[in-house]
């Protein structure tokens, strides 16, 4: 729930800021931060359930969401470069980008931990996630600072290296639930 909330709050202050702003680096974050709060309904839900089958099936729905997300930045980012249009108000920018860095990285911890102690690897798969979006939300910071500097088409290359890297997390995440693996570095001797 804290996660939720953390990634919620974040997912609207970075769509306020990118009414204003127009960039896809922002516009690629901003899908991945909802989507990512979106994740923690079902994995909810499947906690509720204490059921293993609808964990397995909460952790594949967090993979399809970062997959999607994956997708249309991608789709954006090709789109900017070939019609580029610059984002606009590059502080505002980045200071979306450092809200998301905030963002993510409580998410992140949130998960992990509540994964770990409850031996859920769709959990600690969606907080490995999140830890991998402090990377995609400091790529929205170097978009404004290079964009600053007058590289014309910093955005949607950034935008591009987020999409790879949320292809890399999907990856990741579909490994870490079709395995099953859940990382507790020491299992609970009581379990």
């Amino acid at each position: 729930m804290w996660s939720l909330l953390v990634l919620a709050v974040t997912a609207v202050f970075q769509g306020l800021v990118l009414a204003s702003v127009a960039s896809v680096a922002l516009l690629a974050e901003l899908l991945h931060n909802a989507g990512d709060a979106l994740t923690a309904v079902p994995l909810g839900v499947a906690f509720r359930m204490r059921s293993a089958r609808a964990e397995r099936l909460a952790g594949l729905f967090v993979v399809l969401a970062i997959a999607v997300s994956a997708v249309v930045a991608g789709i954006e980012a090709v789109d900017r470069l070939i019609t580029p249009e610059a984002p606009t108000h590059l502080w505002v920018l980045a200071a979306a980008g450092v809200v998301g860095i905030v963002g993510n990285g409580l998410a992140a911890r949130l998960r992990i931990r509540a994964g770990e102690r409850l031996h859920a690897a769709s959990l600690v798969a969606d907080g490995h996630h999140a830890r991998a979006d402090v990377l995609v939300s400091l790529g929205v910071v170097v978009s404004a600072a290079l964009t600053a500097l007058g590289v014309d088409r910093a955005d949607p290359i950034v935008g591009l290296v987020i999409t790879v890297v949320l292809f890399r997390v999907a990856w990741q995440s579909w490994v870490t639930v079709r395995d099953g693996h859940h990382g507790p570095a020491h299992p609970d001797p009581r379990a």
